[in-house]
């Protein structure tokens, strides 16, 4: 049920993704932790760079993106398929693009003197994208150790006062791995699942908010598209079961549908 007046209420940050913030009730919540999981392919990164992206140039919220597998020219040129142009962003002030590894976040964030520290404060910055928060399993093999590492994370960036979005790559259903089910999963306020669905021979892109904490949110899994602006959510998928396995069939109730004209 829908509290009427919820968005006096709390403090949401728009996400930038047509048809993402309607699924939201509003937009992720302020200074929360939200995690963005998929197979490789199906718009971490995009969703991502539109969070950043808008803040900067459609609310005025400075970003950071952290990235450990992708060179910034690499980003900027991805960026700018879409029509964002990071470089220009960057000289206005407006966010910065980190190209890093875990170990050096890990030990920028412990520090207050450091150079990262220094650049949340002299820029402002109220959002910030780590991709990808997969790159950490490489630090242990412990998943209580992750599970510590993934915590210390999450409180820095919430100290600094940050929405932070965190991608992760998902190969199994749900997306619950065991090394991340004791660690990220579980610690994150919100959790956004993107999914390939074969339909009729055909893949398209699926995405669904399994969780949200303290806050109402749509349980329909929505089609996704990619296009020349970036993302957006287009209407739920009708007629299917089984979309999160990767394999949907005809429901039951659809069937009769069509058996009966």
């Amino acid at each position: 049920m829908r509290v009427e007046g919820w968005e006096k209420v709390v403090n949401f940050v728009k996400t930038g993704t047509s048809g993402l913030d309607d699924m939201l009730r509003g937009g992720f919540l302020r200074e929360s932790a939200v995690l963005v999981q998929g197979a490789p392919g199906t718009g971490k990164t995009t969703l991502g760079l539109q969070f950043i992206c808008s803040g900067a140039i459609q609310f005025g919220e400075p970003g950071l993106f952290i990235t450990f597998e992708e060179f910034p020219q690499q980003l900027y040129r991805d960026a700018g398929s879409f029509g964002w142009d990071l470089r220009s962003l960057e000289q206005a002030g407006k966010l910065r693009v980190m190209f890093t590894s875990p170990e050096t976040l890990l030990a920028e964030l412990e520090s207050p003197d450091s150079q990262l520290s220094d650049d949340i404060k002299r820029l402002r910055t109220k959002r910030v994208v780590v991709d990808s928060a997969s790159h950490f399993k490489e630090l242990t093999s412990d998943p209580i150790a992750l599970r510590h590492i993934f915590r210390s994370i999450i409180g820095a960036f919430k100290r600094e006062g940050m929405t932070a979005l965190y991608t992760a790559e998902d190969y199994h259903l749900l997306g619950l791995r065991q090394e991340e089910a004791h660690g990220l999963a579980f610690l994150v306020d919100t959790i956004v699942l993107l999914r390939y669905v074969e339909i009729e021979g055909g893949m398209r892109r699926a995405i669904l908010t399994l969780k949200v904490r303290g806050s109402d949110h749509d349980k329909d899994i929505r089609q996704l598209e990619i296009g020349p602006r970036g993302m957006h959510i287009q209407s739920r998928f009708k007629g299917h079961a089984g979309l999160l396995s990767g394999s949907p069939y005809r429901s039951i109730s659809q069937r009769a549908l069509e058996a009966f004209g």
